[in-house]
């Protein structure tokens, strides 16, 4: 389900989506295409995609690129998915009941687990 979402590889790609993404939650999944619980997270995302497209926009970012590994080490991405959200530039951070509140490590275990917390972050 990933090739049904945005793609980022680069540095310059990823700046610009941070940057112009105004007034809807912007949702980042760090992670690898041909890992399987990030094909998991993926089609949770591309499900929820359509429904959230009024106030969020997703997009999956590839860590093994090394343009963007600026971003992989400044949110410590060393656990794989790991979702990141955003809100007009904003970086959010979030309690998700582990002692890392500046992202969501793991799957979703269900579409309205992933739309319950990009609602919270409105």
């Amino acid at each position: 389900m990933s090739y049904l979402l945005p793609t980022l590889s680069q540095k310059k790609e990823v700046d610009t989506i941070i940057k112009d993404t105004i007034d809807k939650v912007l949702v980042l999944r760090f992670g690898r295409a041909a890992d399987a619980v990030c094909l998991q997270l993926d089609d949770i995302l591309a499900r929820t995609t359509l429904q959230l497209s009024k106030f969020a926009t997703v997009a999956l970012v590839d860590i093994d690129s090394e343009d963007v590994q600026v971003y992989v080490k400044y949110f410590d991405v060393t656990l794989i998915p790991s979702t990141v959200f955003f809100f007009n530039a904003h970086h959010m951070k979030m309690d998700s009941g582990t002692a890392d509140h500046s992202k969501w490590v793991g799957a979703f275990h269900e579409k309205q687990d992933f739309i319950n917390v990009v609602e919270v972050c409105l």
